[in-house]
């Protein structure tokens, strides 16, 4: 039996670039339908999956290409119930269709009866709306479903059907069109990081298997040709490849990859092959981990939102006030109905969460995660940014700088670099890499040796051609190995003076050497404070471990304001909350792991791509490539952001009012009201979508599915 037959697989429609399938499986309402559908999109030359769970049907829009085709109906075949997680189940467009199709159908077809039918079929038609309000009132109290309820009831009662009924219709495709827009802007941005399920190729066993990308385990050795996406966050082993990061990082370039450098899932090789050690896999990945931010700061309220739904709800009370003074001087029920129908809050509650939205899809299309609506807020109103030097204002990257040969008749200068560099191949720390890197820019060659033993935070020890080498810090070779370095006091002094890093080599006997390292000045850091001022920010901060002189001069040199050097790690914090302490709305930029408490401190902490995982854990904002300037594309984002939530409020406040008013003056029916507030509503909500400006394309796709919904949804 195949396994298209094994799951009951049909193809029910075909046309040259579109395939419609029925899977019977799809009935059950546990399947996490977005994952379903992001894992079949990620086929290569499909366009578009979409699932209809009551249908049980997939339908799939493709390039036409025979090969994409087979690859579907393969995939398609292969596809087990036992596969798919679990989730929320498939949102109920085709539920809220329903009502609204039902009360189209008998809006035209009203007249053709007679009176009693026609009151019998409205009350009918409007029985959910009204139970809807009395259910609220009783257990919610006075909302805007009540205040809705009450309008088309009365429009019913007096014998109004047609105006109840159409009423009723405009409040139900607002409220679809809401409800779909909010559910699409949600999807974008889960899907806009979350990574793609995909087959790699492992070595298992002496052979090359394919296997899907959740059964990797940390330690295996994957190999990635041109074309095939990265599965796992690894360490090069072998092979040099130039790979696309662009969906992760933003970068627009190709970035070359070679023995010892990283690489990020969900990234794709274009030319070259890779040998990976997996390092961190399946929900442990970097795309992984930026998803389920994602996914929690969804679920995060600031306080403008809240404040919109307390104002929102406050209105509801203005409208039910207002509608009660009208009837009591005119007693004119239909105004009654108008003014009822006037809804302050869809526009506030809903405009203002999805502009949000909006800026986080915005600011991750550029790199940058904003860890929801509150670090935006924050993130806004911020006038003092402090960085700490390490990593933001200079390059995450340590160069060497110096090697210093202390005994050169037995350990000449290339020897050395070669030697150790041979050695740090084992390790993964940014010291290792950058001797590394060395030591392959000098192409100095490979020296065997003996199995190296790795000491955390120590260093490390290895025997080569009948010595032993210890490599580590001053503490390591000194305390634990009982070396000394004293001799060499005053070349030590000299480089630590000059802001270097040093690592420490000697045998069990005697030192033979030390390698200097040094971080270097972003190129882009003067611009990018000289940036910040312009977006409002007054107060620029150096805080760091180095001499006061150095941290002076380099302050000059950038324009900083004030200067906190010779810092200890756990004094990070204290200065942090010295700064808030003076009223100032404080960002701190960091990327250690001891910059966990600083990034707590702060009003928004903001981590580096580079950063340790507990600095990208911690932070509000995380820029996902290594680049300054995210840092103004964060702010100036976060700022229109808030921009547009004041203006789109101003704008529903105002236009509800004038129709209110209207209203109140027997000048707008109650059709015409529901038509100015679902219109009013949707537009600001199609505004907090495109009000960024030159909105990118799945923007485009969202506002384009959400006005062609109710045809769309039809067609399955």
């Amino acid at each position: 039996m195949t396994a298209a037959a094994e799951n009951s697989l049909q193809l029910v429609h075909e046309t040259p670039a579109r395939l419609r399938f029925r899977l019977p499986m799809l009935v059950d309402p546990l399947i996490d339908f977005s994952w379903l559908e992001t894992w079949l999109e990620s086929i290569r030359g499909v366009t578009s999956v979409r699932v209809n769970r009551h249908a049980r049907s997939i339908i799939f829009e493709y390039d036409g290409r025979p090969a994409t085709r087979a690859s579907i109906v393969e995939l398609l075949g292969g596809l087990r119930r036992e596969r798919i997680p679990n989730g929320e189940s498939e949102p109920a467009e085709h539920a809220e269709l329903g009502p609204m199709l039902a009360t189209g159908l008998l809006i035209f077809a009203l007249p053709f009866f007679s009176p009693p039918v026609r009151r019998l079929l409205t009350f009918l038609n409007i029985s959910n709306t009204l139970i809807k309000g009395v259910d609220t009132l009783i257990h919610r109290g006075v909302k805007i479903e009540v205040l809705d309820a009450a309008a088309i009831g009365l429009s019913a009662w007096r014998g109004e059907y047609l105006t109840a009924n159409v009423t009723d219709f405009l409040m139900h495709l607002g409220e679809f069109l809401e409800k779909r827009t909010e559910r699409k802007s949600d999807q974008m941005l889960r899907r806009l990081l979350r990574p793609d399920p995909v087959l790699a190729w492992v070595e298992r066993d002496g052979t090359l298997r394919q296997i899907p990308d959740d059964e990797i385990a940390a330690g295996d050795r994957i190999q990635v040709g041109p074309g095939e996406k990265i599965a796992i966050d690894g360490l090069v082993l072998d092979g040099a490849a130039l790979v696309n990061q662009a969906a992760i990082t933003g970068e627009s370039v190709p970035v070359r990859k070679e023995i010892m450098d990283r690489v990020i899932a969900g990234t794709v090789v274009e030319d070259g092959r890779l040998r990976i050690e997996a390092r961190h896999v399946g929900e442990d990945t970097t795309t992984a981990r930026i998803a389920r931010f994602i996914d929690e700061s969804l679920q995060q309220t600031s306080e403008t939102q809240r404040l919109a739904e307390r104002m929102a709800d406050r209105r509801v009370y203005l409208t039910l006030g207002t509608g009660a003074l009208i009837y009591l001087l005119t007693g004119d029920q239909r105004r009654l109905s108008s003014v009822f129908l006037v809804d302050y809050s869809c526009a506030l509650k809903l405009g203002t969460p999805l502009a949000f939205k909006s800026g986080m899809f915005r600011a991750a299309s550029e790199g940058i995660l904003l860890k929801g609506g509150e670090a935006v807020e924050r993130l806004a109103e911020v006038d003092t940014v402090v960085f700490d030097k390490t990593g933001t204002l200079t390059h995450s990257d340590l160069e060497v700088t110096d090697v210093v040969v202390l005994d050169p008749e037995r350990w000449p200068r290339d020897r050395l670099l070669a030697v150790t560099a041979s050695i740090e191949e084992h390790a993964t720390h940014p010291i290792a890499e950058a001797i590394v890197r060395k030591a392959r820019e000098e192409k100095l060659n490979h020296i065997d040796h003996g199995e190296a033993e790795y000491l955390v935070a120590h260093g490390m020890s290895c025997p080569v051609n009948g010595d032993h080498l210890l490599i580590g810090s001053r503490h390591y070779v000194e305390e634990h190995e009982g070396l000394s370095f004293d001799l060499f006091r005053r070349r030590i002094k000299t480089l630590e003076a000059e802001g270097k890093t040093l690592l420490y080599i000697g045998t069990r006997h005697e030192p033979i050497g030390l390698i200097a390292l040094r971080d270097t000045l972003r190129n882009d850091a003067a611009e990018v404070l000289a940036g910040l001022r312009r977006l409002g920010v007054q107060n620029l901060v150096l805080l760091t471990g180095d001499h006061q002189q150095r941290a002076d001069a380099m302050a000059r040199q950038l324009g900083i304001d004030e200067v906190f050097a010779e810092q200890v790690p756990e004094d990070k914090a204290g200065v942090i909350e010295q700064l808030r302490a003076e009223g100032r709305k404080v960002a701190f930029v960091g990327d250690g792991v001891n910059d966990g408490p600083a990034l707590v401190a702060a009003d928004v902490g903001i981590a580096m791509s580079r950063g340790a995982e507990l600095a990208r854990a911690t932070a509000d904002v995380v820029l996902l490539e290594d680049r300054l300037g995210l840092l103004i594309d964060a702010v100036d984002i976060s700022q229109r952001t808030m921009q547009l939530i004041a203006s789109n409020y101003r704008a529903a406040i105002g236009i509800n009012t004038g129709v209110m008013v209207g209203a109140a003056l027997g000048m707008v029916s109650p059709v015409a009201s529901a038509v100015l507030h679902n219109g009013t509503t949707v537009g600001l909500l199609v505004r907090a979508l495109r009000g960024l400006g030159d909105s990118a394309p799945a923007q485009r796709v969202l506002l384009g599915d959400t006005i062609t919904a109710a045809v769309g949804s039809l067609d399955s």
